[in-house]
């Protein structure tokens, strides 16, 4: 079996019930979100196949409730809105 040529590096996790921030850290430094249904959200980028399974046996060794691991795209850094070009890239229209 041979690997995707762009494996996936932004990951979601979904556990039941709502983890301290402070395990963030430990998490190596994925974003914890409280949800409304009683779950957290944790998301992180930078994750090989090795960091993963890592991150899954922390996970584990929690006593975490696993309710879902899903490879994301990764987050849109302009928030949906196209990028604001600045004049100078742009170009000058002004004739010299």
């Amino acid at each position: 079996m041979s690997p995707r040529p762009h494996a996936p590096e932004y990951y979601e996790f979904r556990i039941d019930g709502h983890l301290d921030h402070h395990w963030s850290v430990w998490l190596d430094g994925l974003t914890l979100t409280h949800e409304a249904d009683g779950t957290t959200t944790l998301r992180g980028a930078g994750i090989d196949q090795a960091k993963l399974h890592g991150l899954l046996t922390k996970l584990r060794d929690l006593g975490a409730i696993l309710i879902s691991v899903e490879a994301i795209d990764p987050p849109d850094p302009y928030g949906g809105r196209p990028p604001q070009l600045s004049p100078s890239d742009a170009g000058d229209p002004s004739p010299r």
